[in-house]
């Protein structure tokens, strides 16, 4: 067996072409070596079947603290900009045993059970936001990511955190500079200072005045038994991956299912007249927009091989979630386009798969269900202010959206609720 010879692919850390590149890395080959931001070395992995055996994969781990030897030995540390993606402590880096010890944690908060409980409450912050959206309308475009698709994940994420109001705004600045990977080094490390100053103050209140929230089971887990379960660096880093994900993901994946509808009229019109359900539209938009494009990173805990190349024993590798959406060994000639009554739409590995599949893909589909239900019950008329190609990018080759979503809301229909049901 081989290992690739060709000169290592520099990565693009604006993701300004995340499907280009997508497209130009996949004709290599189902792996390549590729330069990620700040000069480190590693394997892109962009085939979906080959994919799919690597992350069911003992042999390959997310913990650099166990498995990624330039990252132990000091060679790569805090300097690199991209370090805060390796350096987290929480259930999604964590292997082995570890793994399964914390993600039991917080695995029973999204049970399909209490998922299907927030049904309610997420319907009512979506008509609550839709009545803000319908009385500040004045005819000129409004942005559809800051003012609808950021809101309903951050407030639904609050309450099931049990985060206070002070906490919101800094936290979804944090987070929009985590996903930035065209900040600079200092950029960076002042964010991640700043991310874990802000978690820290939100521990500290949650244990003086705990509640019926996610946080404090979490922080109740760590106290109990001297911290044997949950040390405190895993309590804030697992705090931090489950909003940060949990926020971003939904985030991009409202942003995108909207525009591809819109984009599309004719897909639309098929949701809307019966023909297809607002879940085929929600798995379509994740397979051919995944809302995390790129995962970083994992590591081979010893020689792996796919077909005829090996990865080697520590060295990293990215897997193209945005490529593995467009495989045409997996949707067909027409990967790319966008098809609600497509055979292969749940087909996709936008929320991972095996061990780490997202914990909370269930709320995010329902958020997202009911958000685009709502939207187009509310204003049939709703359209991009600008052509979708014009719109610009989030500076991130990991997060797939867009800055803003100039959106036209229309006439608006009345007596109809955010469920979409007539009142």
């Amino acid at each position: 067996m081989t290992r690739q010879q060709q000169c290592p692919y520099a990565i693009d850390p604006s993701g300004r072409d995340i499907h280009g590149e997508a497209a130009r890395l996949s004709a290599q080959g189902p792996l390549t070596r590729v330069v990620l931001p700040g000069g480190v070395e590693a394997w892109w992995v962009t085939g979906q079947e080959a994919i799919r055996k690597l992350l069911i994969d003992p042999r390959i781990s997310k913990d650099a603290y166990r498995h990624w030897p330039a990252w132990i030995n000091g060679e790569i540390g805090e300097t690199w900009p991209l370090a805060i993606w390796v350096s987290v402590q929480n259930m999604v880096t964590a292997y082995g045993d570890d793994h399964k010890r914390l993600r039991a944690l917080v695995a029973s908060a999204f049970t399909t059970r209490r998922v299907a409980r927030l049904r309610p409450r997420v319907e009512e912050i979506t008509q609550t936001l839709l009545d803000e959206l319908a009385r500040a309308d004045d005819g000129r475009p409004v942005d559809f990511r800051g003012r609808f698709a950021h809101l309903l994940p951050t407030r639904v994420l609050s309450e099931l955190f049990g985060i206070p109001e002070e906490f919101r705004a800094s936290l979804h600045r944090i987070i929009s500079g985590f996903f930035d990977t065209t900040a600079s080094l200092e950029a960076a490390r002042r964010n991640q200072v700043d991310l874990y100053r802000t978690m820290g103050d939100l521990v500290a209140i949650k244990r003086d005045t705990p509640g019926e929230d996610l946080t404090s089971s979490l922080i109740a887990a760590r106290d109990e038994r001297d911290g044997s379960r949950l040390s405190e660096k895993e309590l804030v880093d697992n705090l931090i991956l489950l909003f940060t994900a949990g926020y971003e993901t939904t985030v991009n994946l409202l942003d995108n299912a909207l525009c591809l509808l819109l984009a599309n009229p004719e897909q639309l019109a098929r949701v809307r007249a019966g023909r297809a359900t607002w879940a085929d539209a929600v798995e379509e938009a994740l397979r051919v927009e995944a809302p995390g494009a790129n995962g970083i990173l994992r590591y081979a805990v010893e020689d792996v091989a796919v077909g005829d190349t090996v990865i080697g024993k520590g060295e990293p590798l990215v897997i193209s979630f945005a490529a593995a959406g467009r495989d045409r060994a997996v949707h067909g000639d027409d990967a790319d386009r966008f098809d609600v009554t497509r055979a292969t739409r749940r087909e996709h590995l936008a929320f991972g798969h095996g061990a780490h599949f997202c914990v909370g893909a269930q709320l995010a589909r329902m958020e997202a269900e009911i958000a685009l239900r709502g939207l187009f019950d509310r204003f049939p008329e709703a359209a991009l202010a600008v052509p979708a190609g014009e719109l610009r990018p989030l500076g991130s080759f990991i997060s797939n959206g867009h800055r803003e979503v100039p959106l036209l809301l229309g006439r608006q229909r009345a007596g109809v609720s955010a469920a979409g049901v007539r009142g």
